[in-house]
């Protein structure tokens, strides 16, 4: 049963349309910049993917308080998108049938560091402030109350792999028959908790991430979302393949042999009934950290060999961390669409120097095309705790 992605609604540092998104991925313009109010024990602004401040984002008075976020904001910016696609799906099967899996990390964390700020200086939690803000479910249930529907609705909270993994499961929910449509995707929003996390182990790096490089030192934290309609119905992209793994190799540091990142690989390919030589991009998870790209570029030349184009689009966004899977497939699924005559591929951003102790990879230049939209794409995303997941992407033919 072939399971299709009918429609992308996606809000990110490139942008809140498609054709700003596409058009600023396809020129090489990042949208990572120096974010002045946080920086590193050095005092250099760290770099941030952060959606534009002038963005609009809907105000979401309809949600009760515990539902009110920044973080779901962002979620309903991309729902709004798609929302005829999304209410036709609704008239067609009836509410019911309709589900919601959605991916993040940090639900309303950024709210209730304000609230406890607050709390400290005055005494009392400010009245706009409801601890349920925080509550990793909270995203989808804003979703299925904004779009009336009845059917499943939960999230995946498995760190950077969380919106590929509700990817995964929408697809579950149609192959099952327990839904005709899943809303599908992933939000995360910047936040102090995050930032600070991920600087006490070292790995953010001041500048824009250098994936691959020698001279690579760590990450830069984005935000974001992008929410796909999931349907039978037929569209030109499809998802085709998908694979889940687990290391439990250590709590942050993958396998450095990438076992567990090749398995992922090879199921999404098997499931897709494809072979590595079928595969015209790959996106790489590519955090730019020292122990991510070894092992990504380890597994990735034992599958495919150095013969795939490929790059991280994480120069560009940021690492959305629970809503990166879902953003990344969204630029795979720009890049599907008829419109991309060209076939432009996502280019790889970085200093060009490549690590001596890395197997060579075809990296991608900004404005190298196939002459055609990509067939077959394979995005991975690989999480703290070893939690791993592949997609493929297939685009379907008249």
């Amino acid at each position: 049963m072939t399971i299709y992605l009918n429609a992308l609604g996606m809000i990110c540092p490139l942008g809140s349309t498609h054709a700003s998104i596409r058009a600023r991925l396809f020129a090489g313009d990042s949208g990572v910049r120096p974010d002045p109010q946080r920086t590193n024990a050095a005092g250099q602004a760290l770099c941030l993917g952060a959606v534009a401040a002038d963005a609009r984002l809907p105000e979401g008075g309809h949600l009760p308080l515990r539902e009110r976020s920044r973080n779901n904001l962002l979620a309903l910016a991309a729902l709004e998108q798609i929302r005829p696609q999304a209410d036709a799906a609704i008239a067609r099967f009836g509410a019911h049938r309709i589900g919601v899996v959605l991916g993040t990390s940090t639900s309303g964390i950024a709210e209730g560091e304000q609230a406890f700020r607050r709390q400290v200086a005055e005494g009392a939690f400010p009245p706009g402030f409801h601890y349920g803000q925080q509550e990793l479910g909270s995203p989808a249930a804003a979703v299925a109350a904004t779009l009336g529907t009845t059917g499943p609705a939960y999230v995946h909270s498995s760190a950077c792999s969380s919106s590929g993994k509700a990817m995964a499961s929408a697809a579950r929910l149609i192959n099952m028959g327990l839904c005709d449509a899943v809303i599908c995707g992933g939000a995360d929003s910047l936040c102090d908790f995050t930032v600070a996390g991920f600087s006490a182990l070292e790995s953010v790096s001041a500048q824009r991430c250098n994936p691959l490089s020698a001279n690579r030192n760590g990450i830069n934290i984005g935000e974001g979302a992008a929410l796909f309609l999931m349907s039978r119905e037929p569209s030109r992209v499809a998802l085709s393949g998908w694979g889940e793994s687990s290391d439990a190799h250590h709590i942050s540091a993958p396998d450095p042999e990438g076992r567990g990142a090749s398995l992922a690989i090879g199921q999404a390919l098997r499931r897709a009934a494809l072979q590595p030589g079928q595969i015209d991009y790959i996106n790489l998870h590519g955090t730019a950290t020292q122990q991510n790209d070894a092992m990504e570029a380890r597994a990735i030349d034992a599958l495919f060999g150095a013969g795939v184009a490929l790059s991280s689009t994480k120069p560009f966004t940021g690492h959305a961390l629970g809503a990166a899977s879902a953003i990344e497939a969204g630029l795979c699924w720009l890049a599907m669409q008829d419109d991309n005559g060209d076939g432009l591929l996502p280019p790889h951003l970085w200093d060009g120097a490549a690590d001596p102790l890395l197997p060579a990879l075809d990296t991608v230049a900004v404005g190298r095309g196939l002459g055609r939209p990509p067939r077959h794409v394979l995005s991975n995303s690989f999480a703290f705790g070893g939690s791993n997941v592949a997609l493929v992407f297939s685009r379907v033919e008249d």
